[in-house]
């Protein structure tokens, strides 16, 4: 079965069969030392080619008509190690197959496909791009489902909020599931109060789309139960406590945990790895109306647990509270969430590398070494048991906006933590979903982040 795409768009990859021209990946060191194609070498020193880190030489034949490209990868090939996401964009039209390069040939696939993602919903597509192929000996289906689900969490998040409420982002999940065959429930509007999810019906109930809670289920009955939530927010204003335009530009990303589950459960689904499958999206619009949810309030929560919210602006961690609960209800082996959910993570560590948590020390283990073996950049950050404190309330079992404004990212952990059961192996993702520039293998806009890293955990663990 295909990998699932929510956008149809051009592969970016070629066929083995067809005629193709070399690129050559080289360091300035390689052209000191002459070692690749003579005719190539000649050329490159002829016209003081310095193989700067992603520069490109197109390469002539005797009678004058392309032969190849000479593409850098800096002084001693210390580049980025998706330094090939840039060929996708520089290469002429045409198909092309990598000749000579010190990385890989399924890296430079692998960075070449997602480097030649494009968001074209609104404009004239691209229509004379490059491709690659993938050699014969890189695992192409592996390669072809990652930059897929890339581009999935990629699409979903750089949708605008008029395009992708509620509304879209359930027809999105539905579209997947079908594609999977898996299994879809979902509750919605004023039934969410009626089954036990108050808190996602108060920070939706202000929008004109009725907030739900999105469910989905695949896989083999009786394997590891396996667990993703991810806050569908799609859209932020910041409800009463409203947010100043600056910060409020980009609030259509606030889905971007949901975006990075889906594409993850696609990977799942694809691989066809042996495990019971459930994903929950809780898919809201934080909104301001007269029905909006208010600073003071105390609201009820599914796990029984009363949250004082102190400011309407900290709504992620409630609707995810409330999905975490109902996870825990059938003890999962590994529940895992996704969320766009403080500031407070970008301070601490940018918008690339986003913290994780988890009490598992084995689990930490695991992600700390595939979020290095597949380039896919994370960092634990403590669940510190002192700052617990910070999350009580005067009125309420619990605060949803902690005073003093310290340690925002890890009290809003701790906060999500009260909806887990302690037996179960849990970790948080506190992700940006989103790149504020452009790299080699990914344009600014929407990103999948953490997802390969627990993709290559999850499918080492459970094999198919």
């Amino acid at each position: 079965m295909a990998p699932y795409s929510h956008i149809d768009r051009p592969s970016p990859f070629a066929p083995m069969s067809g005629e193709t021209l070399p690129v050559w990946a080289i360091s300035r060191a390689d052209i000191e030392r002459g070692h690749f194609d003579k005719t190539a070498l000649a050329w490159a020193r002829a016209a003081g080619f310095q193989a700067a880190e992603g520069a490109v030489l197109l390469a002539p034949n005797r009678h004058g008509k392309l032969a190849g490209a000479l593409f850098g990868l800096g002084e001693h090939g210390e580049c980025h190690p998706f330094i090939g996401g840039k060929l996708a964009r520089v290469l002429p039209r045409g198909d092309w197959h990598i000749e000579t390069s010190p990385i890989s040939g399924a890296v430079m696939a692998m960075a070449f496909g997602m480097g030649a993602y494009r968001f074209e919903t609104y404009r004239k597509p691209v229509t004379e791009s490059p491709r690659l192929v993938i050699p014969a000996d890189a695992d192409a289906d592996a390669i072809q489902r990652t930059v897929a689900a890339v581009g999935l969490a990629r699409d979903l998040v750089n949708t605008p909020a008029n395009d992708m409420g509620p509304d879209a982002l359930e027809a999105a999940f539905r579209g997947l599931a079908a594609h999977y065959r898996a299994e879809v429930s979902v509750v919605a509007g004023d039934d969410l109060l009626a089954k036990g999810f108050p808190m996602i019906h108060a920070v939706g109930r202000a929008a004109d789309q009725a907030p739900r809670l999105l469910e989905m289920r695949w896989g083999k009955p009786g394997a590891l139960k396996l667990t993703l939530v991810g806050k569908g927010v799609c859209f932020d204003t910041g409800g009463l406590d409203i947010k100043p335009a600056s910060s409020m530009l980009n609030m259509k990303k606030d889905m971007g945990g949901a975006a990075n589950v889906m594409a993850l459960a696609m990977m799942i689904m694809d691989a066809g790895l042996p495990v019971d499958l459930r994903v929950l999206v809780p898919a809201v619009e934080n909104a301001i109306s007269a029905s909006a949810f208010r600073p003071g309030d105390v609201l009820a929560s599914r796990k029984g647990l009363t949250v004082q919210i102190d400011n309407t602006d900290a709504e992620g961690r409630l609707v995810l509270a409330d999905a975490l609960a109902y996870a825990c209800e059938e003890k999962p082996d590994l529940l895992i969430n996704m969320a766009t959910l403080t500031g407070a993570a970008r301070v601490a560590l940018g918008p690339d590398l986003p913290p994780f948590y988890t009490d598992d020390e084995t689990l930490a283990a695991d992600i700390a070494t595939a979020s290095a073996n597949v380039v896919d950049p994370l960092w634990r950050m403590p669940l510190y048991k002192p700052y617990e404190a910070d999350v009580k309330a005067r009125i309420a079992d619990l605060t949803n906006a902690p005073s003093g404004g310290f340690a925002g990212s890890i009290t809003a952990a701790l906060f999500l933590k009260r909806f887990v059961t302690p037996e179960t192996r849990w970790a948080h993702f506190d992700i940006f979903a989103w790149s504020p520039k452009d790299k080699p293998h990914a344009p600014m806009g929407g990103e999948a982040q953490g997802i390969r890293a627990l993709f290559d955990v999850i499918s080492k663990r459970h094999p198919a």
